[in-house]
């Protein structure tokens, strides 16, 4: 074999493999570290996680189209999603409220159309009124087509109480199974 040959085989293979990776990483799964500690005890900084992008469906790259999913968002799930703010940031936070329903947040609990929500991953969690959309005493409408998030670090995570909703079609998926640091190795709830 020449030695431009065996170059080109180098070239070919690392193209594949490339727009392989790409593929996957749009469709299937993605990797992410968390930045901060708004989601402690559940993450921690530092941890880094794999996104299911296929239980919802993921979105086709450069358009607000979402293939068909597994099965819909719930009330609980850790989804990842681009922060409507800053769409260059990604933010990870505990789904709470859907579209057309109400939140309010009274005495540390959630409330979602006037009940106590009996949501497991939250039930255990104290959640302060903080920001225009977690006052004492208000319940928030969610707009359709959104969804209201929360940090699982009530009293130092910056999520909808503070600027409000995300839309659906920013989700991109759920947090599943945090890979590393290796003490860490689980499936996440």
């Amino acid at each position: 074999m020449d030695k431009k040959a065996v170059i080109r085989e180098w070239v070919e293979s690392l193209v594949i493999a490339f727009l392989l990776a790409m593929f996957i990483r749009a469709f299937f799964i993605q990797a992410f570290k968390i930045p901060s500690g708004s989601m402690r005890m559940t993450l921690i900084e530092g941890d880094r996680l794999m996104v299911n992008k296929l239980r919802y469906g993921p979105l086709v790259p450069l358009t607000k189209y979402r293939l068909p999913g597994f099965s819909k968002f719930k009330r609980g799930d850790i989804i990842v999603f681009i922060f409507p703010a800053d769409r260059k940031r990604d933010f990870i936070k505990r789904l709470i409220a859907f579209g057309g329903e109400t939140v309010e947040i009274k005495g540390g609990d959630i409330y979602i159309n006037g009940r106590l929500t009996e949501t497991p991953q939250t039930k255990d969690i104290y959640y302060y009124n903080r920001g225009t959309y977690g006052e004492e005493g208000k319940a928030t409408r969610v707009p359709a087509g959104q969804v209201f998030v929360l940090g699982d670090n009530s009293a130092s995570s910056h999520d909808s109480r503070y600027w409000g909703f995300v839309p659906e079609e920013n989700i991109i998926g759920e947090a599943e199974f945090i890979y590393w640091p290796f003490s860490r190795v689980r499936f996440i709830k």
